[in-house]
């Protein structure tokens, strides 16, 4: 961990607020992912990471990278146009704009796979690649998510939630003539996406280390029994892809899992300070400016306002990471235009000063931010555009 001094000084001739990069942990950061693989594919998500530069580095630092775990129709044919290939879109796509274009790559031998789970999206893509005189890459998305004592413990995402419905879908595209299966997908996002290990909700972690626990023999048996199925049915897929950064240390070591999907776990946010599983430093972050002091022990700083996505609390605010010791007001938060901070450290901080601040998800941050500043041996190298730098926004 790099002190309040580090990036204070790094960062002192650049415009604040300010996204940067600490190249050094994000370095370490890829090659810890990388050993964690268990020689499995990693796959990245995109949607964690939204700079084309910083993916390109990821593929590019190991053959264990390949493909890209895209988050939106548009983002995909972006990055195909940006030298991506095997491109999977995570979420099902219904704009007939897009499924043309993708059909039309597809038909250019590029690889972009569309996520499916009913006989609805099937209907919807026959449709579109019989008007186009193609057809389209398929992969099912499989719900592992459980149910605990009227508990539903997971995301509402697919129906498929039996081997009989998910084999019923299978026979339905094996028999298409304008649909080929290349793969098929679970998420366990209760087990990726579920902090399990916070000092400050001690009998909630408990709860929920255990619902883990005994979520992961279900929802591994579910995989199985329907990698089984398809065995039994002759069918070949190119990827079985499970998990996410929180689950690597349990999806890699799946049998029949050939990839992992890997984003968060690159820039490594705040709420990853609160897995048992997953401990690697933060890679991203962002800095503020003290413009204000408007009484001893509180500076107000210039921006701020980057709130996470998902169920509004207190675990979406952005964090003070340094100096050590400060921390946002409870009834102020974070502001779009400004933000104040306690501190009642030993560091003399004077108007001009930076807060390092750290966002609470992976890759939202980049929203707000046309560039990352990349910082190495404590100096500004370079930065790297991020998608609003290149005038994209795909939500």
């Amino acid at each position: 961990m790099q002190d309040y001094l580090y990036y204070k000084n790094a960062l002192k001739e650049v415009s604040k607020p300010c996204a940067f990069l600490d190249m050094d942990i994000l370095n370490q950061n890829i090659n810890d992912i990388a050993e964690y693989s268990n020689y499995k594919n990693i796959r990245i998500a995109s949607k964690s990471i939204r700079s084309v530069a910083v993916l390109k580095k990821i593929l590019g630092s190991s053959p264990i990278f390949q493909g890209i775990m895209c988050y939106t129709a548009d983002e995909a044919l972006y990055l195909l146009d940006n030298d991506f290939d095997d491109l999977l879109i995570a979420y099902p796509v219904w704009n007939s704009f897009h499924l043309t274009e993708i059909c039309k790559r597809v038909k250019n031998d590029h690889i972009i796979t569309l996520m499916i789970d009913s006989v609805e999206h099937i209907d919807r893509l026959e449709k579109i690649a019989k008007q186009e005189k193609g057809m389209f890459l398929v992969c099912i998305d499989i719900d592992l998510s459980s149910d605990f004592f009227g508990l539903h413990f997971g995301v509402h995402r697919s129906p498929i939630k039996s081997t009989e419905r998910f084999m019923a879908i299978v026979n339905r595209v094996i028999d298409s003539s304008y649909l080929h299966l290349d793969g098929v997908m679970g998420y366990e996002a209760q087990i990726a996406g579920v902090t399990d290990n916070d000092p400050n909700q001690h009998v909630k972690s408990r709860i929920v280390q255990l619902l883990k626990r005994l979520s992961s023999n279900t929802l591994i048996q579910r995989r199985q029994n329907i990698i089984q199925a398809l065995k039994t049915k002759g069918v070949s897929l190119r990827f079985i892809n499970g998990g996410g950064t929180g689950s690597l240390h349990q999806t890699t070591h799946e049998e029949h899992i050939t990839e992992v999907t890997v984003g968060s776990g690159f820039y490594s946010p705040r709420l990853f300070d609160y897995y048992q599983a997953f401990h690697r430093a933060p890679a991203a972050g962002f800095a503020l400016e003290i413009t204000r002091i408007p009484v001893p022990n509180i500076y107000t700083c210039y921006g701020g306002g980057y709130i996470a996505s998902g169920a509004a609390g207190e675990d979406k605010l952005p964090q003070v990471y340094l100096p050590k010791g400060a921390a946002l007001i409870n009834n102020e938060g974070a502001g779009e235009v400004q933000t104040p901070i306690h501190y009642k450290g030993n560091i003399q901080l004077q108007h001009g000063d930076p807060i390092i601040m750290r966002h609470s998800k992976s890759g939202e941050l980049c929203e707000h931010f046309n560039c990352l500043h990349l910082i190495q041996d404590g100096k500004i190298i370079g930065k790297y555009s991020t998608y609003r730098g290149d005038n994209q926004c795909f939500l």
